[in-house]
């Protein structure tokens, strides 16, 4: 959670932004996202160049020289941000921005596709000068806040805050979501994905990606804890590289931030495409491992731009019963899922909600039942919210559902958010991971499984307080007489004390 300084040094920078005459937020975190790429750029190179020193493998810097470079130092953020305002700019302009947008050399990979139509906006050498002056501060920041963390005894790490300083950026976009979109809290990304614990060989997707945020956190969770298979086994490392990862969204901004996320992150070609994930435009079937999403919740579309075979299933126009379809459409027999819907899901009762729930937990297997606190998506949203965790099998094998009743996230459930002690979530995890001593909790604790026998006499609903016990702790109270003599005792004083004063008031 971004706070104090660094808050107030991206608040400048937007203000910075607008000063200069660009306000619309959209055209504002493009600008700010490719200086931080180009940032970025200069940092991964030098981290490569000195693995590749450290593991006596030969490196080539993606700094080259070229027609159209005269030098290609002047191409590194760390070379030209000290230039006069006049010359970085014709440098950034006419040699670093057209660098960045053919730095890839596959011309169908997902960055070219998308960087393709990207345009350099900032208008005055100044205003340059004066983001790059602010980006360099708040660079500054992430780092001596990092280094701080990296030096506490325990818990070094625990927070990712460059991860933390770009969802803030990313929240200036907009204060509520957009046709239902809202972005995924990075800690409840990471709690997703520690909960399927990826491995080195899942292909995974994200049909609803907007910037890649879970493709990112499972690949940075795969690359720290198969840390040698990724860097050692080519096999791996090729796929890890190029085809492990995969998303979709309408929203060309967004795949064109994601792909430039995913680049940064070590992943040279990941498959992110502009697709419609429910219509005809998407016919995978069958293809992933690992399905990770926080798909829109925008209310309904209408019947003949959805995919004909998800409406067989499931025949609605809600998008949030339409994606879990789409989910196990798209897995493989034994794929995972893990994903957010809306707390209607869970409970709706309507033919195409009870239909749904049907399938995944007849047909398939629903491991997991996590109710989120309704704070969780402020100040965008207040929607109450539940991780839906399940595998395809095709043939069943829903035996019990575990339910885990989440009140506290580390920060404060108001639109503030600001860090708080309580936080559920290594206890989530730490849990599922060891279920078979969940057996014998009481349906009184925060966690508890419920058999499907049960769950299908209540037409398959998954809402946690169905099945949930109150635990009643009877309260004494004295008897009436007492409290009204307390009362007379309470009334009897403050006369009293009003009679001094008036007797002093007197005097």
């Amino acid at each position: 959670m971004i706070t104090g300084e660094l808050k107030n040094k991206i608040d400048s920078l937007w203000d910075v932004f607008a000063s200069g005459g660009l306000v619309n937020p959209l055209d504002v975190i493009e600008q700010i996202t490719y200086l931080m790429f180009i940032h970025d750029l200069d940092d991964m190179d030098d981290k490569k160049k000195k693995e590749s020193i450290m593991l006596g493998v030969p490196y080539e810097s993606i700094f080259t020289e070229s027609d159209t470079v005269k030098s290609s130092d002047q191409l590194k953020w760390s070379v030209f941000r000290d230039l006069p305002a006049e010359e970085m700019y014709e440098v950034v302009q006419d040699q670093v921005f057209p660098f960045i947008k053919n730095l890839h050399g596959d011309r169908d990979s997902a960055y070219s596709k998308y960087m393709g139509d990207a345009i350099f906006k900032l208008p005055t050498p100044l205003l340059l000068s004066k983001v790059v002056d602010s980006l360099d501060d708040i660079f500054r920041l992430m780092n001596e806040i990092k280094q701080k963390e990296d030096s506490k005894p325990e818990g070094g790490g625990s927070i990712d805050i460059r991860g933390d300083t770009y969802e803030y950026l990313l929240s200036k976009i907009s204060q509520s979501g957009l046709n239902g979109q809202f972005r995924t809290p990075r800690h409840i990304i990471s709690m997703m994905v520690e909960l399927v614990s990826p491995g080195p060989e899942e292909v995974i997707c994200d049909p609803a990606c907007g910037t890649s945020g879970f493709l990112i956190t499972a690949g940075e969770y795969i690359k720290k804890k198969y840390k040698s298979e990724v860097l050692f086994d080519k096999e791996k490392r090729e796929h890890y590289m190029n085809g492990m990862f995969h998303g979709y969204d309408t929203d060309r901004t967004m795949l064109r931030i994601g792909a430039m996320n995913m680049m940064t992150h070590g992943v040279d070609n990941p498959f992110i495409e502009y697709r419609d994930s429910l219509s005809d435009q998407n016919p995978d079937q069958g293809k992933y491992t690992l399905i990770l999403a926080n798909p829109p919740f925008k209310g309904s579309l209408d019947y003949d731009i959805v995919s004909a075979d998800l409406l067989k299933i499931c025949k609605t126009k809600k998008t949030e019963l339409l994606f879990l379809a789409l989910f196990l459409r798209m897995l493989k027999v034994g794929g995972r899922c893990a994903c957010i819907v809306p707390d209607g899901v869970l409970f709706g009762s309507s033919n195409a909600h009870k239909s749904i729930r049907k399938e995944i937990i007849e047909n398939n297997k629903l491991e997991a039942v996590i109710s989120m606190p309704s704070g969780v998506f402020k100040p965008y949203a207040g929607v109450s919210t539940a991780v839906l965790i399940f595998t395809k099998t095709g043939h069943g094998g829903t035996d019990n559902v575990w339910f885990y009743d989440m009140k506290a996230d580390g920060l404060s459930l108001d639109d503030k958010r600001t860090p708080v002690n309580e936080n559920d979530i290594p206890d989530i995890i730490k849990r599922f991971s060891d279920l078979k001593n969940e057996a014998d909790r009481k349906r009184t604790d925060q966690s508890f499984f419920v058999p499907l026998k049960e769950i299908a006499e209540n037409d398959y609903d998954l809402s946690i307080n169905k099945y949930k016990e109150v635990e009643y702790v009877p309260v004494e109270y004295p008897p009436t007489e007492e409290i009204l003599a307390e009362i007379n005792k309470i009334e009897s004083e403050v006369q009293k004390e009003l009679k001094e004063l008036e007797k002093l008031l007197k005097a």
